[in-house]
């Protein structure tokens, strides 16, 4: 064991200052620390990269990934190097065929999805198709029914004629109904939401990720895009995963470089430019625009940011 923990003070070492480190949350009987599988491993290596993983914040489902990814790299690059980092598809054993290789593959959608509004309603889709947004996704709240129906079509038609693409949250019958162009799903919907209807529909399918071991699962589906978030704080929704923060974000985009890329949480004026330079083709707000004074000039300035 003292080898593994030698190669995992190495690796963390070297990384201490990528800003990929998140504290350690406080373990107890209700949240106990992450579990090592000795047994299972593959060799030392995996050993060193889960023990490096956790020591680095990351939750037992991501370290547990990256320990694998650890184990192929040194493999296959030739031996153990502590300032290299799991970066390539072949590290995580992610799918190898393109997407017209794979009969599973959701639509395409734009490489670089741009500045992606996140709006509550249809008035704010309106607004956004107004302010010439590039994507806007309806993020509906309710379980009325008839509102839901009718707001999903008022949205639908209010892109109509437009440049501005629209993902629709969650609802995805009422989406393939009203022919919307994409639909956005969590990881909970996977198991819940009729994948084949959405693919056979022909609608774009993004799915959140908030993690290694989300983002190699969403790949199983071959989605038209990947959510990466989220990057900082949000009192948007109820996160299970801490802020992952920029360093994590351009790790997660440098691996997953071969999907349209989302990046959403708490982005804001004073951190689109940096977000945006991770290498996503898009950058999702919420606040930023229907918290301003003037939505129509923020939205105007973020995209301003996200190309300088």
């Amino acid at each position: 064991m003292s080898l593994v923990r030698d190669l995992a003070d190495q690796i963390v070492a070297a990384h201490i200052k990528d800003d990929l480190c998140l504290p350690i949350p406080a373990y107890s009987m209700s949240l106990p620390p992450p579990s090592i599988d000795n047994e299972h491993a593959a060799d030392h290596y995996e050993l060193a990269g889960m023990v490096a993983a956790i020591e680095m914040g990351f939750i037992e489902s991501d370290s547990k990934v990256l320990g694998k990814a650890w184990s192929r790299m040194v493999h296959q690059d030739g031996g153990f190097n502590p300032i290299k980092w799991p970066s390539r598809p072949e590290h995580f054993d992610l799918l190898p065929w393109t997407r017209n290789m794979n009969p599973k593959a959701f639509a395409e959608c734009p490489k670089r999805l741009g500045l992606y509004a996140v709006m509550p309603d249809a008035d704010w889709v309106k607004r956004m198709v107004d302010a010439e947004v590039p994507t806007v996704q309806l993020r509906l709240k309710s379980n009325d029914k008839k509102l839901i129906h009718k707001q999903i079509r008022q949205s639908v038609e209010a892109v109509q004629g437009s440049k501005t693409l629209l993902f629709i949250n969650d609802y995805w019958q009422e989406a393939i109904e009203a022919g919307a162009y994409g639909i956005h799903l969590g990881q909970e919907d996977l198991e819940t939401a009729n994948l084949d209807a959405i693919r056979s529909a022909g609608l774009r399918l993004g799915l959140s990720t908030h993690g290694y071991a989300e983002m190699v699962y969403a790949d199983r589906f071959c989605p038209s895009y990947i959510a990466m978030g989220a990057v900082f704080p949000t009192n948007l929704k109820k996160m299970a995963t801490a802020p992952q923060g920029l360093g994590r974000l351009y790790k997660y985009a440098q691996l997953m470089s071969h999907y349209p890329l989302v990046a959403i949480g708490g982005i804001d004026e004073g951190s689109i430019h940096a977000v945006a330079q991770s290498g996503v083709g898009s950058v999702a707000v919420v606040r930023a625009i229907n918290g301003a004074n003037d939505p129509k000039a923020a939205v105007k300035r973020l995209q301003e940011l996200m190309k300088t």
